[in-house]
Formats: structure tokens, C-alpha cells, sequence
């Protein structure tokens, strides 16, 4: 038996409930590991009140899509592993059908990355869902090159905190946007060129001024609602601005017309469109891999939480208050 979180309705942190279940044996494509720790992501919240972008198909249901763990049993088709290896699960199925948040789990053999070494069980558990966003982003889809101009909103998440590192890496500058000035020198220390506090300066106004007039060539923006409207004043001339999150809950208008038709090119993006490319995927696996080794890319953990405690680490997620990742070990 296993320690496994689950919830039976959709709601708060509150209907999060640890359970003993059997973890049972690997079927075809799967491997059964031991879970070493575990990364939060808001899409976990969303999908626990039944919000998210896929619904929640059957109850009690299962959280969780990031870890880092062990390798406890195989499959009797997979290949490419072994027994007590140590690996990273990748962000790249359905939490309707797998779920991490446990002692014990299992998990498609096709999710699996071993753990580079000097990479420790909490790093390898927080690096995969922000970097491969942000790569996928910004390098795949958007083809951000040396020189351009990276504008990042919620800077301090886990996401935006790989972006402002994947824009470094990839020798672009990015510029954080937060909310208040409390987390403004943080971010500077964490790679940001330049950081606009939103309620107190002009973004817009702030973003043309760092850019000789010219704007940015990305802006990054995992907020969405009317705000992209502002944002879109800030985008250069055949520029990008790129939802890649949608924290304000609200509706998001489509800002071209009501800013006389510029040259705006507007898209979303989520992870899936890397980790369902092949090709692609090893692309990022590599650019990744070779950050955590060189230490260009550094994930950046908030805080810690033991499983038993998931319920008090999801509440912290949604108070917006961490810098980074939250964590949760096992």
C-alpha cells in the first residue's frame, strides 16, 4: 500500500484526501516508481475545482503530473530502463489518467527522463514543466533570437522565472513585470534586464522607453483577460504576444482591432504542443539538460512540503505569494 492523494469532489485544497491505495503492477508502457518528490503547478489547482482545460472525467480523482522518483518496477514492454534508476517525470499526460501526488505511482514509460547527474530529487521534480513551457515558447514557436526584447508578467512563478533564463541562454533581454515592488530586487538577482512594478509605473509606457520607442518583440503573458489589450502596446511591429496562462479567469479579447490593426501576432501556447512533437521534445530535453549542467538554468524553489501536508501546500499555491516553485517531498 501507498500513500496517494485524492480528491472525491471538485472544490478547494480542503477535499484533497490522503488515501492508502494499491499502486499494482505495471502494465504495457508503464513503470511503477517510487516517488521522491513532487512539483505543484496551478494547473493542478484548476483541474482539483474541476476548471480546467480538461475536465475532471471520474471521481475520486488523482492529481499531479511532475516528480522525480525511482524506478521500481517495469512494464513488460519497456525498454530503455532500469531498476532503481533515478528519472524525472515529464509533464506530458492526462491527470485523468495518471496522477503523481503518492508514495507509490504509476506512470507512462514515455514520461520519463533520467535525472542528469548532480541533479538532486527536488531540482529534477521542479525543472520540467516551467522550462519546457518556456523553451517551447520561445525558442520553438517564436524563434526568439539574440537581441530581441522579452517581456515577462507574474515574473516571480516558476514559469516566468525559466523565461527570464531561457531568454539569457538564448541571448535575449528579458524584462519582469510584477505586481509590487516587494519582489523586485529578486528578480533582478534571478536574471531580469529591467523590472516594471505594474502598480506603480506605466508598463506600456516603461516598455517603449527601454526600447528606444521600438517595443518588444515577445511579450509573455500568463495572466490573459482585458490586460492584454495594454500589453498589446507594448509588442514591436510584427511582434508576438503570447498567452501562455490565463490567471485572471476572465475573458481575453483579441486587442487588433480596437488598436487600429497593427502588426500583432497573438497566440496561445501550452507544453503539450513540445511534449506531443518528437522532435521537438528532444530539442528541449537537450537545451535543457545542457542548462542544468552548465547552470544556466537553475530552478528556483520556493518552499518545501511534506505529502502529508498537501493540503496546506495547495492553499499556499493559490495565495500567489511564492517566488518560484513549491515543492512537495515524499
Amino acid at each position: 500500500m501507498a500513500k496517494t492523494v485524492r480528491f472525491h469532489e471538485a472544490g478547494g485544497p480542503e477535499v484533497l484526501r490522503l488515501e492508502e491505495r494499491e499502486p499494482g503492477e505495471p502494465g504495457p508502457g508503464e513503470v511503477r516508481l517510487r516517488i521522491e518528490a513532487i512539483g505543484l503547478n496551478r494547473a493542478e489547482a484548476l483541474f482539483r475545482r474541476d476548471v480546467y482545460i480538461e475536465p475532471v472525467k471520474r471521481f475520486p480523482a488523482r492529481l499531479g503530473n511532475e516528480a522525480s522518483g525511482v524506478v521500481e518496477a517495469l512494464g513488460p514492454d519497456v525498454t530503455g530502463l532500469d531498476v532503481g534508476q533515478a528519472v524525472s517525470v515529464l509533464p506530458s499526460f492526462s491527470p485523468n489518467d495518471y496522477g503523481v501526488y503518492a508514495e507509490r505511482a504509476l506512470v507512462p514509460a514515455a514520461a520519463l527522463v533520467p535525472r542528469p547527474d548532480g541533479v538532486d530529487a527536488v531540482t529534477g521534480a521542479a525543472v520540467w514543466m516551467p522550462y519546457l513551457t518556456a523553451y517551447g515558447a520561445m525558442a520553438e514557436t517564436g524563434g526568439m533570437r539574440a537581441a530581441d526584447v522579452a517581456v515577462v508578467n507574474a515574473a516571480s512563478s516558476s514559469l516566468g522565472l525559466a523565461a527570464i533564463q531561457t531568454a539569457n541562454r538564448l541571448g535575449a533581454t528579458p524584462i519582469a513585470v510584477t505586481r509590487t515592488r516587494a519582489k523586485r530586487e529578486r528578480l533582478l538577482e534571478a536574471g531580469a534586464a529591467q523590472v516594471i512594478v505594474s502598480d506603480e509605473e506605466d508598463v506600456t509606457g516603461r516598455v517603449r522607453e527601454l526600447t528606444g520607442g521600438r517595443g518588444a518583440e515577445f511579450v509573455l503573458d500568463a495572466v490573459a483577460g482585458p490586460g492584454v489589450t495594454e500589453l498589446a502596446r507594448a509588442v514591436a511591429a510584427d511582434g508576438t504576444l503570447l498567452l501562455w496562462g490565463a490567471q485572471s479567469g476572465q475573458p481575453t479579447p483579441y486587442p487588433g482591432f480596437e488598436l487600429n490593426m497593427p502588426a500583432l501576432n497573438m497566440r496561445t501556447f501550452t507544453m503539450l504542443e513540445i511534449t506531443r512533437d518528437p522532435a521537438r521534445l528532444r530539442r528541449a530535453k537537450a537545451f535543457i539538460t545542457a542548462g542544468l549542467r552548465t547552470g544556466m538554468l537553475r530552478p528556483v524553489v520556493d518552499r518545501l512540503f511534506p505529502l502529508q501536508d498537501i493540503v496546506a501546500a495547495h492553499r499556499y499555491l493559490e495565495s500567489n505569494e511564492q517566488f518560484g516553485k513549491i515543492v512537495v517531498t515524499v
